[in-house]
């Protein structure tokens, strides 16, 4: 019987060794096929790659709204920026036309009124006025005049100031406060400035220099005194309009003094005026400059000859 207990003892054992050693194998096997989580850890798991996943579409919904955004923000500058050049264009042809045709200054497009005085303030007449004056100053350069005092340039002087106080003063007051008086004032004293180099220059080179104006005769010593005050001494001749000449249009009433002018036996070299009716009459001589002109001149001019009218 104890043979019989002993025997049985040691099968049990080998059994139980047996099956040990099974399982410690099948978690071997387990371990090398992958890895092994419970419940809890691939709840977490899977918690993790859901939060991942809603992270990255909230990003790429975010990238998306800030890329819509940008371009709205860019189209609205685009549209902007076509919308000013496109007012540029215009007001740029409609001054053109209104210098061609003689319009009154309330026939100005407001708009245009506007884009005029950005275009001083934002300091493109200051270049456009310095390029024209450098283009005078070169081409007058390269010629020679004949010393027999009848090479002449005739300079526009009403580009350069008002002979009337009272012309300055309603040109002030026809314009807003808004329109930037200050840049208007430093624009006007550039063009006078600029001017009055190019005619010392003139001078210097031998060139006689004829100064026009539109205005009366009447006012001749007023214009004489303002040209003293503004430093030009020397001038060959002022032209001014006498009373015959008082009805005509401008531009035939310029065109009939450069006739004279050449009959007299003058060669006109060169003509210095921001205003069309200068620089379409007739006998015009070898070259023409023209000053830039922002609308506000327009403004002047149409006082100035309300004025004039009134004389």
């Amino acid at each position: 019987m104890s043979a019989y207990a002993h025997q049985m003892e040691r099968a049990f054992s080998a059994r139980s060794l047996s099956s040990r050693g099974g399982s410690e194998l099948g978690s071997q096997y387990a371990i090398e096929s992958g890895f092994y989580m419970t419940s809890f850890a691939a709840m977490i798991f899977i918690g993790g790659l859901v939060t991942v996943g809603v992270l990255l579409i909230t990003l790429l919904i975010s990238l998306a709204v800030m890329l819509q955004s940008c371009q709205s923000r860019n189209a609205g500058v685009v549209d902007e920026f076509l919308k000013l050049n496109d007012d540029y264009s215009y007001c740029k042809i409609f001054n053109l036309h209104a210098e061609l045709n003689g319009l009154e200054a309330d026939e100005f497009p407001a708009i245009c009124k506007g884009l005029a005085i950005q275009y001083i303030k934002d300091g493109q007449y200051a270049r456009d006025i310095n390029f024209t004056m450098g283009l005078a100053e070169s081409y007058f350069g390269t010629l020679t005049s004949q010393g027999d005092g009848l090479d002449v340039v005739l300079i526009d002087i009403d580009d350069i100031f008002t002979s009337s106080p009272k012309c300055t003063d309603v040109l002030m007051d026809r314009i807003d406060q808004s329109w930037c008086t200050d840049c208007i004032q430093e624009s006007k004293h550039l063009r006078q400035m600029l001017t009055l180099r190019l005619f010392m220059k003139l001078q210097t080179s031998g060139w006689s220099v004829i100064l026009f104006s539109r205005k009366h005769e009447g006012q001749r010593d007023v214009t004489t005194n303002l040209l003293i005050s503004a430093g030009y001494r020397g001038w060959s001749s002022l032209i001014m309009r006498l009373d015959d000449e008082m009805q005509m249009d401008s531009r035939e009433y310029l065109s009939r003094r450069w006739t004279i002018m050449q009959k007299d036996g003058f060669r006109t070299t060169g003509l210095i005026s921001s205003r069309m009716d200068a620089l379409t009459s007739q006998s015009l001589g070898k070259r023409v400059f023209k000053i830039p002109n922002p609308i506000y001149y327009k403004f002047e001019h149409h006082t100035e000859s309300r004025n004039i009218q009134e004389i």
